[in-house]
């Protein structure tokens, strides 16, 4: 355990987001689209329609429903724009790849004496996949929305996560690239950082670590 005494006790576990901090996954529709060589289609009714599909993205990640029936909704809501199994294509290649440097930077962190997590709003399709990534093993607590039934920013999945680390408050230290997931974890307590998914990952996190004295 390391020495860095916060107002619950030592940091005791480094916990993750994956997608901007861990693995690098496309930023936009258009850049998910480029992937697999379709166009953009009607950006108009995309642009309609944010709130109805932050809705079915909310209710495939917290597990409320499955792949094919995301991909329906999906197609249903932008009017046929794209078919469910054009849905499901870009989709399927909105994982990219492992970000430089992370599997070491966490090997780092066990080895000052922290253990590591992963706090990451996903699905079961991507959280399959992501498996493929070394980095995944270097997590001793791996926590996913769609298997909890909760979802970040909304503090039950913070408090969640806290009983199955068995550390609370300022002993997480949490790494995401959304403000608003930092900002709940500071709410609760964590110690939050927010990184930039555009830059070098690893490196944030090997400096947010020994600005707070962790020696890696």
């Amino acid at each position: 355990m390391v020495n860095v005494v916060g107002n619950t006790g030592p940091i005791r576990v480094a916990c993750f987001d994956l997608g901007g901090v861990l693995i690098r996954i496309c930023r936009t529709w258009a850049e998910g689209c480029a992937r697999v060589g379709l166009p953009v289609r009607d950006p108009q009714r995309r642009e309609e329609t944010v709130q109805e599909r932050q809705q079915v993205v909310y209710d495939y990640q917290t597990g409320r429903i499955d792949g094919p029936t995301f991909a329906q909704r999906l197609s249903e809501i932008l009017r046929g724009a794209y078919t469910p199994e054009e849905v499901m294509n870009v989709h399927r290649a909105w994982v990219i790849e492992e970000y430089q440097g992370v599997a070491e930077a966490l090997d780092r962190l066990k080895q000052a004496g922290l253990r590591t997590a992963c706090l990451s709003n996903t699905n079961d399709a991507h959280w399959r996949g992501l498996w493929d990534y070394p980095v995944m093993n270097r997590l001793d607590v791996p926590l996913a929305s769609h298997l909890l039934g909760l979802h970040k920013p909304d503090h039950a999945i913070y408090r969640a996560a806290e009983a199955r680390f068995g550390a609370k408050g300022s002993s997480v230290l949490f790494f995401d690239d959304l403000e608003p997931n930092v900002a709940a974890a500071r709410e609760v307590g964590w110690d939050a950082v927010h990184v930039n998914h555009a830059g070098r990952t690893d490196e944030q996190i090997l400096a947010a670590a020994r600005t707070r004295g962790i020696a890696v």
